[in-house]
């Protein structure tokens, strides 16, 4: 006995529409291939920290650092949409007991996708508003404040995008009873 539900017969305009999703595919590809770029970027710059670490001083270490932390979480938040994206608006991968399967892809949906993107935005504007205050003194007290801004404006658009997602998931958990 089969698990699989028998194949439903759509009619031809849903059927494109619904086809319409691989369209997506080369979109994901290209993110694959920016994932790739980031790692050269990353190697790129772990080499110069270790080649000029007997000239760098205690500050451009940090800088050089937060670099490296920021490329992994852009990559982060790559694998987040490449992975994560594909499963819920492409074609499923099929994971399931795959050891390497990660954690959160077993709950995936486009809301919890807003979230987890939303907070990874949040991560990497942290770090690059923490890279700007260590290195305040190279900018104008403007830019210091339009970078803050921008921060407070990702928070609050994440904080908004939470919030949302929680009013749903009650009302929808309110109308199944």
């Amino acid at each position: 006995m089969s698990d699989t539900a028998p194949a439903v017969r759509l009619g031809p305009l849903p059927a494109l529409i619904f086809s319409s999703r691989w369209l997506q595919l080369p979109l994901y590809l290209g993110l694959i291939v920016a994932q790739g770029v980031y790692v050269v970027l990353f190697l790129q710059e772990l080499w110069h920290l270790i080649s000029e670490t007997t000239h760098l001083n205690e500050q451009q270490v940090m800088l050089i650092v937060l670099g490296l932390i920021d490329v992994v979480m852009i990559s982060n938040l790559l694998m987040m949409v490449i992975v994560g994206g594909y499963e819920t608006f492409v074609s499923r991968l099929r994971l399931e007991g795959h050891p390497d399967q990660p954690e959160w892809l077993s709950h995936v949906n486009a809301s919890v996708l807003k979230v987890k993107l939303a907070m990874a935005i949040i991560g990497i504007s942290s770090i690059h508003l923490l890279k700007t205050f260590i290195n305040a003194k190279v900018y104008d007290g403007q830019t210091l404040i339009a970078q803050t801004s921008i921060h407070i404006a990702f928070l609050l658009s994440a904080m908004a995008i939470a919030y949302t997602d929680r009013i749903m998931t009650i009302t929808a958990s309110n109308s199944k009873h």
